[in-house]
Parts: C-alpha cells; structure tokens; sequence
C-alpha cells in the first residue's frame, strides 16, 4: 500500500487544530484487502449486455458509488491542499487517484444531468437549474431530462443492479415536488429503486423537507438530527440490507450531499476546531493552500496564483468586527465539511465491515466551484440572498453567536469562496476554472493497481465521462432504447485507460461549456472563454484565450497574439452548441426564479387545498410574487380556539395566518421587514371567512387587507421579496417546520384547535411571464 505521509508531506506538518497523523490514525476504516488486476479496457463487450464481462478485474461483481458534493471549490480537500480537515476523504485519495484537470457545468442541476446520463446537460434538457423553467422557447431550460437520456440508474437496472439514490436530487422541475406528484422526474422514475433525500435545490441541514421513495415524509426535529448524518444513515441501511439478502448482485448508489451548499449549518463543536485558523485572513490562506498543492505535486511547479476577484476587499483593510465576523464564516465552512468527511468515513466503514469496499468503485466530485452568493459580508439568511439582495454588515454581526446553528442560513462572504476555488480566478455560475474546475477521486482497489494509488492524473476529463467510464468498466453497451424510447448517444468518453496509465494522452480532446450566456470551449490544451456583459449582444462578448497545457491556472490571455486559434475555437464553440441543443442563448438568472409560463403547473386560477394536505414545497405552492392575489378560508371558532390557519415559509421570510388571544392575524416576513395585521375586533364564535387581499400598486409592493366574514379589519403596505418568498413550504392548520412567527415559535406546529373547511388561492391571470 502507497506511502499517504509521502503523498501529502504537507497534511503532516503541525497545525493550530494538531496533527493530521494523529487524527487519521484513529479513523476506523480499514482501506487494506487483496487487489485484483484490472483486465484490459478493450476487452471485449457481453452480447446481451446482461451482465459484465470484466469479472476477472472485478471478482462477482462490481458495485458504484457516486459521491457528490455541493458547492465545494478546487482547494478544499485536504488531498487537493486545504488545511481543512478530511481525513476519510483523503484516504480515498491516498488508495485511489486524484483528477487535477476534471471539469463539471457551473451549475449544479446541469452537474447532476451530465453525470447521470453520460451526455451534455443542454443535450439532455438541462441547461440551467431546475428551479428555473424559461417557457417553451427555451427547452434546454425547462428543468427536465427529456426520456431521451435515459440514466446510469436505468441503464444499470436492465444489467441486474439495484440503484440506491440519497440527499440532494434537483433535477426535476421543482413546480413539480408536490406530494402528488407527477412522479416520472423524481428519483424512483430515474431507474433508482429507493430514494432517501430532498428533491429541491437545497435543504436546510437540521429541518430539511423530507422525501422517502415517492413520499413527502415527516422531519424528525431534534438536536441529534443532521441531514448529512441521515442520508449517510439510511445509505448505510441500503447497503446492509442490500449485502445481507442479496450479496450476489451488485448495487449502485448516488450520495449527493447538501453540503457545502448554503446554509452552512453544523454543531458547534465542529466550528470550534477551526478556532483562530482563519485569524490571518483569506489572502494568507489562500498562498498556503497554492504552496501545499505545489508539494504534493497536485499542480505544477510553475503554476500561478490567480490574482485576488474582482470585490473582494483586503483583509488587512477590513475592520477589527469584520474580521471577526467573516472568520466564523469560515470557521463554520470549514467545520461543516470536516462533518460531511466523518459521513463518507461511515459508509466507507459500512463497506469495508460487509467486504464491499474492494469492489466498488467510488467516485467523489463536487458539482461546481465555490459560491459567491453571500456577498462581500456573508450571508445569515437565503431568502436574502437569492433574492440578489446583500444583507448589510450590522445585519450579520448581530447573528455572529448564531452562525452555524439553526437560527441562520449561513453562507461565507465571497472572499472566502476565493479561498476555496485555488489557484483558480472567479466562482460558481462562471465558465472560468473557478466555477467549473473541481476534484475528483476515483477509489476502486480492485481495478486500479497498487503502484497507481494516491497518484495524480492531469487528463482533461467531464463530468461526463464519469457515466461513460462505468459503462466501459463494467462492459456494457448503453441501450438504444430504452421504456420504447430511442435514446440519443452517450457522448462522454471513457477514462479508464487513465487507471494504468498515468502519462496516456487525453482522450476528450473538446467540451463546451455555457451558463446565462458566459461561455467557453476546450479543444486539444486550449480555452477560449466569453465572460458576457449582461444588457449587452452576445456577439459583442470579447473572448479570451488560454493554452491550458502550458498555463494551469488560465492567467496568460493570449487572444490578441494568436487571433486565428481563437476564431478556430470560437467556431467549434458554436458547433458544438448547435448539436448540444444550447442555443437560444439567455442571460437571465434569479430573475428566471419569477417566471411562470402557461404550461406550468403553477400557472392556474385557482388553487383550492384541504387541511390534511401533506406538506407542500414552496416551489409548487401559489406564486404570489409581483401579482395581485386572494386567500379565503372558511373557519368555525369558538372561544379559545387557536392556532395557524396556513403558514408557508419559514423564520427567515414567508407569510402566516394564525388565531391567538381571539383574534385573527396576519404576518409577512420579507426577510428584511417583518409586517403584522391584528384583527381590530375579537373573534366571536361560529362559522366564519377569513379573505386576505393583495393588491399590487408597484414592482414587488402592494397592498394587504384582512378580511373576516366581509368587513376590513385591518390593512398594511407590504414590499415583497422580488424572486422567492422562502425556503420552506405550505402548510394548511399548522406550521410544521420552522414557525414563520415568533409569536409561537415556542408551540411546535401550533395546529388550528378548530376546524377548517380548506384554502382557497384565487389570481385574475394564471401565468407570469418575465422572460420573452
């Protein structure tokens, strides 16, 4: 077994938080076993594609694990030169092979589209979030795999693999994560066969909107509740149940972690590992995580540092308080991801402990660079933030005790998401390395050789070419139908050949990207890149270009001094967009969040719910955004009678109605102002309506009156949040995850101890349509 002290010299030098080598040696997993040779990867395919051929290099079977983390940068792992600390992560790495030159979408749902299918993301229908539908003029950008692109997880169900899928999924149209459905988008539609996770963009870590298989479940709310310890727990149960009763077939598992997607959330005694670390400020940092990945020889010796992004202040510039502050930002980033690391070494403890570990194959990415979206202060609250707004610096200091707890959706200011993407220039949601540049390990004792293990590859590799890969390794054929459908190439190119050979040349030679018009194209060591100037033609983008086999980190721009190269690339950009279906192009981003086109199936009248309704996600509830609307609900009431009538949102932004103290009462919390209507009148008993009425007067401002039984009994100005009204979603005769009000945070769901008849949500137009 390889020499990790050797590999990484750098993890073992003494730290503030104490020695790397002492921490890892008492991790529990067990990373040794017998390795088999892995055969030739042109060995030939089975016929009949039922089951793979490779059983020399794999013994009975071979199992896979796709590991994906969210939102986490280049730098960040300790085997890709963090002083973070990850030591189960890093021993995938130390056994297995680490990918320096591996490339994701910008964006996490086109991440999650390409890896699961082995194609293109705008190919497949993926060419944004899924949060975001643009209409029928877009679709590439409607949120949706078409059937055309059938899934590893289907592929591997006709060979004989049962598919396990957990945590973050968003790659179904969001509109569409309602308790009923349509479920042909969800996981257990995509080829899984149990799924254990949340189906939207991002989860609260300590009350996440829960999905079991094809059901909207309870949340378990306790102190010892961690989303990243449940999705690790149930997988754990998976493979245990699956190894116990049928240990002959092999098993697929997806694991995409919320972390380290906002809301940075995770106990306490984890940020206080990294207490004083990040004392000396993101530049500082930043130069050490450049040097150690010069010693451990994951980036070339004669590699630069980008120069510090655009906004992003000194440290020495910042004032004692922001110093503080933006320090526990990362402290508790930081400690989030040592959390998540002690997950993976859970699952691997689990297959190591049933004889699994040897012959799975375990792929571990993160879906894109580092995010920006918490601004130059960080971020305590997500509303806020993806709503394109900027909580102002006493806003966050005020919350600096309650950073990593419930009580805020942290996000660390963009300084720090410098920091994490080293030693690349720019973040998530651009075409340059910082957001799309991220690792990537491959761990498969059994089919790569022990004198390979805890090397570095520097092929140009894609996401992509993940699916591709296993296909190659377990010798089957991708189906050319697939449910009756006829399906479109697998277009990812296999990098097996990089298990042997270290010095193979790159067998990807081109790959587009594109995201809100910023493009790039990678052809044969060069990068051409269009950074788009939002308002402004796409054909008056300047290019850049890059000869990324002699300049790593993209700095040297010579478009200028090599024009015919980079009308050579700008040409292959185009045809490769033309047959990856990217075109019509759009610059639109969290504006799109606002968009409701006509076929949605948000775009009604009329919506009518019922009490017993089971939790509803925001996303598929009534948008109210920048629209007039009303909410009727038939009640009874009797004296003492209280409780929430309907609730959506949570304690960061959102709206309630409630009875208490007998009278009726409105809340709006727009994440930056909190406004109240108390009925002017006692409550009397009997049959009665309550009628709330918005009536838009400007962009994102109207409003509000309270109705009951017909007579006005109060009314307010409401501004509204321009986008999104909340991370959580609608409840009918309770609040059932965190209370939008503080008047009864302290009374759990604070259920209507009445009867109510239903909800009624009615609009004068059914679709809103903001993007031509």
């Amino acid at each position: 077994m390889s020499d990790f002290k050797s590999k990484f010299p750098n993890l073992f030098k003494a730290t503030v938080f104490g020695s790397a080598l002492s921490m890892m040696a008492g991790c529990s997993a067990n990373f040794s076993g017998e390795r088999v040779v892995k055969a030739d990867s042109n060995s030939d395919k089975s016929a009949n594609n039922k089951k793979p051929v490779k059983e020399e290099a794999q013994g009975e079977k071979t199992n896979v694990i796709y590991i994906v983390l969210d939102d986490s940068g280049y730098s960040d792992l300790g085997a890709y030169g963090s002083e973070i600390k990850t030591p189960n992560i890093d021993r995938l790495a130390e056994n297995g092979i680490r990918y320096n030159n591996f490339h994701v979408t910008p964006v996490c749902s086109p991440t999650r589209a390409s890896l699961l299918t082995g194609r293109n993301s705008h190919a497949v229908g993926m060419g944004h979030v899924s949060n975001f539908d643009f209409g029928p003029s877009f679709p590439n950008r409607r949120g949706e795999l078409v059937p055309e692109a059938g899934t590893v997880a289907e592929v591997l169900s006709e060979n004989n693999f049962t598919n396990y899928a957990l945590g973050k999924w968003h790659i179904l149209p969001t509109a569409e994560v309602s308790p009923a459905g349509p479920y042909h988008n969800w996981p257990l539609g995509k080829g899984f066969h149990r799924y254990f996770g949340n189906l939207e963009d991002s989860s609260d870590q300590y009350r996440p909107e829960l999905v079991e298989d094809n059901s909207h479940i309870e949340t378990p709310i306790n102190e010892d509740f961690h989303y990243s310890k449940a999705i690790v727990e149930k997988g754990n149960q998976y493979i245990i149940d699956h190894v116990s009763t049928q240990p002959e077939k092999p098993f697929f598992m997806y694991l995409g972690f919320g972390a380290q997607h906002m809301p940075h959330q995770v106990p306490q005694e984890y940020i206080d590992q990294y207490d004083g670390v990040y004392d000396q400020g993101w530049e500082k940092v930043r130069e050490e995580r450049f040097e150690r990945q010069k010693e451990i020889g994951l980036i070339p010796k004669d590699a630069e540092l980008a120069p510090p992004n655009p906004g992003v202040q000194p440290w020495d510039e910042l004032s004692k308080d922001q110093k503080e502050v933006y320090t526990r930002f990362m402290e508790t980033y930081a400690g989030f991801l040592t959390h998540t690391d002690e997950q993976v070494g859970k699952m691997v403890d689990v297959l190591e402990k049933t004889g699994e570990l040897d012959d799975t194959m375990i792929v571990l990415i993160s879906d894109n660079g580092a995010s920006s979206i918490g601004g130059s202060n960080g971020a305590t609250n997500q509303a806020i933030a993806y709503n394109a707004m900027q909580e102002d610096f006493e806003t966050v200091q005020a919350k600096l005790d309650e950073i990593g707890g419930d009580s805020t959706n942290a996000d660390y200011p963009a300084g720090w998401a410098q920091v994490s993407n080293t030693p690349f220039k720019s973040v998530k949601s651009t075409t340059y390395a910082g957001g799309i540049r991220t690792p990537m390990i491959v761990h498969w004792p059994a089919g790569i050789e022990d004198e390979e293990e805890g090397k570095v590859r520097s092929q140009f590799t894609h996401v992509s070419d993940i699916t591709a890969t296993v296909y190659d390794v377990l010798g089957i054929n991708s189906p050319k139908t697939l449910k009756g459908v006829n399906q479109m190439p697998v277009t990812g190119t296999s990098f097996a050949y990089t298990f042997k050979d270290g010095n193979a040349k790159s067998k990807k030679k081109t790959q587009y990207f594109e995201i809100t018009g910023n493009r790039t194209i990678y052809h044969e060591g060069w990068k051409a890149i269009a950074f788009h100037k939002k308002g402004q033609p796409f054909e008056d983008d300047d290019w850049e270009l890059y000869h990324v086999d002699e300049d790593f980190s993209e700095l040297n721009n010579l478009a200028d001094e090599e024009p015919k190269r980079l009308e050579k690339l700008i040409k292959i950009w185009e045809k490769e967009a033309k047959e990856n279906n990217v075109l019509p192009l759009t610059e639109h981003f969290l504006n799109s969040l606002a968009n409701l086109p006509e076929d949605s199936p948000r775009a009604r009248k009329t919506f009518t719910f019922y009490p017993e309704m089971t939790h509803l996600s925001e996303s598929a509830a009534p948008f109210t955004i920048n629209r007039s609307y009303e909410i009727t609900i038939p009640f009874e009431y009797k004296q003492g009678d209280q409780g929430v009538l309907l609730a959506l949102g949570n304690d960061k932004s959102g709206y309630t109605f409630y009875v208490k103290n007998n009278h009726l009462i409105y809340e709006h919390n727009s994440g930056f102002a909190r406004y109240k209507i108390v009925s002017d009148k006692d409550l009397t008993d009997g049959k009665m309506t309550l009628r709330f009425q918005f009536d838009k007067t400007i962009n994102n401002e109207g409003t509000g009156t309270l109705y009951v039984n017909d007579e006005n009994v109060g009314k307010i100005q409401i501004k509204l949040l321009p986008f999104k009204v909340s991370f959580e979603g609608l409840d009918i005769g309770e609040d059932s995850l965190y209370p939008v009000s503080p008047e009864y945070k302290n009374q759990g769901r604070f259920p209507y101890t009445g009867s109510i008849e239903k909800a009624v949500y009615s609009f004068e137009e059914a679709a809103v349509v903001t993007i031509p």
